[in-house]
């Protein structure tokens, strides 16, 4: 029972840590103007791939801490977390569609496990690098 709440804890611990950084940098972003968070439909393309750019790193970080900080299986617990990251994307998706540009909503679905792998990986290499 203990390990399935270190689990769960490690999952949901990612999950704000990615969530939270999006969200300050979205608010930034939209501060500074150069983001539209109530009309992000006329936000620019080349700031849309941006804000893509760093919801995947930020989505790696959360999987590499929920990695971190998972009990057992590290790669396992990230991409459970990317998996709910898919599933949260694509119920996004469904309620949002006209809110967005059609490529953002779709990368951001796509980008769901690529950065939890990747997440997962870098901390498989640094567990396992010679320069421990």
């Amino acid at each position: 029972m203990k390990s399935i709440l270190k689990s769960i804890g490690a999952i949901i611990a990612g999950m704000i840590a990615g969530a939270s950084l999006a969200i300050l940098s979205d608010y930034i972003m939209a501060a500074t103007g150069l983001m539209h968070m109530e009309r992000f439909k006329d936000t620019p393309s080349h700031i849309v791939l941006i804000v893509i750019l760093y919801r995947f790193v930020f989505n790696t970080a959360g999987c590499y801490l929920t990695a971190r900080l998972a009990p057992s299986k590290p790669m396992l617990h990230a991409l459970a977390l990317g998996i709910i990251g898919l599933l949260l994307s694509l119920i996004g998706i469904f309620f949002m569609w006209d809110q967005a540009t059609p490529f953002y909503n779709i990368a951001i679905m796509l980008i769901s496990l690529p950065s939890a792998w990747l997440g997962g990986k870098l901390y498989g290499l640094k567990t396992h690098s010679l320069l421990k």
